[in-house]
């Protein structure tokens, strides 16, 4: 069989995780698909990220793409577990979707001395308390801040983020959330845009705090569920490559695109509607 494992954002971030999948697992062939018609997700309600969500698995499905992982924040905190438990069942066996959320939780303990760690997300991510619940199941001693960062996503991809005039902005979040615990050691972005505000955040935190992206941790967590399930291994193409969809235009995501990827890729416009 030559099917592909799918890879969905509702806009650029999920890229990062990709650029992570190709890196530890280059032999799978990948499909990307950016929602970006309808970005940003951060700001809808779950009703609105659900129905926006399964439409794109459902193309995915369609499309030979038998296993799809959510790489967006939002999309794991307010889709996947309704998705899995309503929908997937419909969908035929050997149909799976998969999350950000649960296999950075199932590490994020590990990464922290103090036991304080803090999260920088979207609005959405934050206020569906998704990590704050995930984390206590594997890390039940862990205390966890959470800091909304609604301007950060936008100036990444206006790539106004390593501007000066971003910094205001990148600071007032790193000081709200450092108020909230003085004892942080860790701070996981649970975004997958804010990786590109990495330098930016070691250029403002304490020396003694640790950053944790979650791409390449999604990565390994991927590579461990297809050693364990067998059955993926005889329907997936090994002949390794991507392809690049969007659900806007073309010419505007193979620019921003390639800021989160890391080269160049030429994108088809599709409509999942």
């Amino acid at each position: 069989m030559n099917q592909s494992i799918g890879v969905f954002d509702s806009g650029y971030g999920g890229l990062t995780v990709l650029k992570e999948f190709v890196n530890v697992l280059p032999q799978y062939h990948y499909k990307y698909l950016g929602d970006n018609m309808r970005a940003p997700y951060g700001t809808r309600s779950f009703e609105t990220v659900y129905a926006y969500t399964l439409q794109c698995i459902e193309w995915f499905f369609k499309n030979d793409c038998p296993l799809v992982i959510l790489a967006c924040n939002t999309a794991s905190a307010k889709a996947l577990r309704s998705i899995q438990q309503q929908n997937l069942s419909a969908f035929g066996e050997n149909k799976r979707v998969l999350g950000v959320i649960r296999p950075t939780s199932e590490v994020i303990g590990n990464f922290t001395k103090s036991g304080h760690v803090g999260l920088f997300a979207t609005n959405g991510t934050v206020q569906s308390n998704s990590y704050a619940l995930e984390i206590a199941k594997f890390f039940p001693d862990v205390q966890l801040s959470q800091e909304a960062c609604p301007m950060w996503v936008p100036l990444i991809e206006n790539n106004e983020h390593l501007e000066q005039g971003a910094d205001y902005f990148i600071q007032k979040h790193i000081n709200q959330l450092l108020q909230k615990d003085q004892s942080i050691d860790t701070i996981l972005l649970a975004c997958t845009h804010y990786p590109l505000l990495m330098d930016k955040l070691k250029q403002f935190l304490p020396g003694n705090i640790c950053v944790v992206p979650q791409g390449k941790i999604v990565a390994d967590s991927l590579k461990d569920y297809l050693e364990r399930h067998s059955n993926f291994f005889g329907i997936l193409s090994q002949n390794g490559g991507c392809e690049f969809y969007t659900t806007g235009e073309t010419q505007d995501f193979n620019e921003k695109a390639s800021l989160f990827y890391g080269q160049q890729v030429a994108s088809r416009q599709v409509s999942p509607l």
